[in-house]
């Protein structure tokens, strides 16, 4: 598509971002919350998340903890009264036939979150932060024979935090800097693990597009289940394109449910859109208002920990980083607490270069290992100790990339390391010089074009002592100690 079409109109984006919360048991029972992937299927259920008739759900206090803190760290408005609802909708994973969640009353309101973005920071208005219960899973399978789809109750009835942004934003871009930012967020308070391929977050997105100037937005599509951000950067993209490219044919755009196709990379259509009235929301019968008082309130405030766009300031102020590697640091909680740790064990290394190596390096031997930095092999004072050894002037930048590659796969000491393989740097400025006046010796004809005014066989003279050394010799000390013996040779030669 032409990028004056895509200029002619005005995506118009909100995103429903489901995250199970990080509870020892489910939502209203006392079912244990168990990892989906790695569990014996249907061996964490009980009459109450299975939906057995006559059994009464009991709210779950940690999971309330849980949503406020998020709702606290979104600026919402906490509601000291919200009233828990059925959803009415029948499907296969889904064992009630009802899911319990929030509506008309959710817990919290009218909050916001700051994102950055190539054309600056923004602030994107959070609708509601309500509390519902996750459904079940679906497996699907096809062999030779017959297709079918096997169901694991395990994560039915697990809490599960709803998370609806007003529809401000604007671009593929914006979506995924606000839903990457909502999962930083959501890790630093540690209600949440963002491990997406597992499904424990999972983002919606509602698209529509309208013409510029038009003040009425277009209809729009949501996407369901999205869990990656790949997935959901790609497929805002299509879906945004394939609905100007609908108007532009003169063809309307139909509300409606669509999935995400990896392999074709398109969206396609699933169900047309269901309307609230379609749910038949009405009161849970069997669960209170739950009220949350002043008290409580203020218990979990005090939990808080330092939110990332408040590290992100400190960062710059205490450490004089820019806002691009204060940025990356404070990305993930883990990594910031990374950081200062080696910079408390070495105080006399400037916090920038911690920063580069830590973001750098050991950020790329992180990636290929495919390993999170609490499991990071180098520990802090480890680093910091290899830093020390290139700011002391002992070994160089070139042999430290190896030495910390040599760190990362044994386990052991930049100084052991270093000494196994030799590769102190040589300083000894008399050990130096006598490898220089022997380098004259054997090529005087050098000697003679140097004096002639071709300074070019300076760099040859280097490369040999580096050579001689193996890149072991401090350069400093190889160009102090060959412009003195070129000086002093000269001199002798003078009659």
């Amino acid at each position: 598509m032409a990028d004056k079409d895509k200029q002619e109109f005005t995506p118009v984006i909100g995103l429903e971002v489901h995250a199970e919360l990080q509870t020892s048991s489910k939502m209203f029972c006392s079912c244990p919350v168990v990892d989906v992937t790695v569990a014996e299927p249907n061996t964490a259920v009980c009459p109450i998340c299975a939906g057995m008739p006559g059994v009464l759900p009991v709210i779950n206090k940690q999971a309330v903890d849980f949503a406020l803190m998020v709702a606290l760290a979104l600026d919402c408005e906490i509601q000291e009264l919200s009233i828990f609802a059925r959803k009415n909708y029948f499907y296969p994973d889904l064992p009630k036939g009802y899911q319990i969640s929030q509506y008309e009353q959710p817990l919290a309101r009218n909050g916001k979150l700051k994102i950055n973005t190539s054309q600056g920071e923004r602030i994107i208005r959070v609708r509601r932060v309500h509390i519902e219960e996750d459904t079940g899973r679906l497996t699907h399978r096809k062999d030779e024979e017959e297709s079918y789809s096997l169901v694991d109750l395990n994560r039915a009835g697990v809490p599960l935090l709803e998370i609806v942004s007003e529809p401000d934003l604007h671009s593929a871009e914006e979506v995924r800097e606000y839903a990457t930012t909502l999962r930083s967020l959501l890790r630093y308070l540690e209600v949440n693990s963002g491990d997406m391929q597992k499904g424990v977050m999972r983002i919606e997105p509602n698209i529509s597009v309208h013409k510029l100037g038009e003040t009425k937005f277009g209809t729009r599509t949501e996407i369901k289940n999205l869990n990656s951000f790949r997935a959901l950067e790609r497929s805002v993209e299509f879906e945004i394109e394939r609905q100007i490219d609908l108007l532009n044919k003169g063809l309307a755009v139909r509300q409606e449910t669509r999935g995400w196709d990896e392999n074709t990379q398109e969206t396609f259509t699933q169900r047309v859109k269901e309307e609230a009235e379609d749910y038949r929301y009405f009161p849970e019968p069997d669960l209170p208002p739950l009220v949350v008082d002043r008290v409580w309130l203020e218990k979990v405030g005090n939990q808080l920990p330092e939110l990332p766009m408040a590290k992100v300031q400190r960062f710059q102020i205490q450490y004089g980083l820019n806002s691009y590697d204060a940025g990356v640091l404070t990305s993930e909680k883990k990594v910031a607490e990374y950081f200062e740790k080696t910079v408390n064990v070495a105080p006399d290394i400037t916090p920038k270069v911690i920063a580069n190596w830590i973001t750098g390096d050991l950020f790329g031997l992180l990636n290929q290992s495919n390993r999170l930095i609490e499991d990071c092999p180098v520990k802090p004072s480890a680093l910091a100790e290899l830093i020390s050894f290139i700011s002391s002037g002992e070994i160089n930048i070139n042999s430290a990339k190896s030495v910390l590659g040599e760190m990362f796969v044994s386990g052991k000491s930049a100084e052991s390391i270093i000494a196994k393989h030799g590769l102190k740097k040589i300083s000894d400025s008399q050990l130096i010089g006598e490898l220089i006046d022997q380098l004259f010796l054997d090529n005087p004809q050098l000697i003679q074009s140097y004096q002639d005014g071709n300074h070019k066989v300076v760099g040859w003279f280097v490369g040999q002592i580096m050579r001689a050394t193996k890149g072991q010799a401090d350069p400093k000390v190889v160009n102090q100690e060959l412009e003195k013996h070129l000086k002093d040779h000269i001199e002798r030669d003078v009659p």
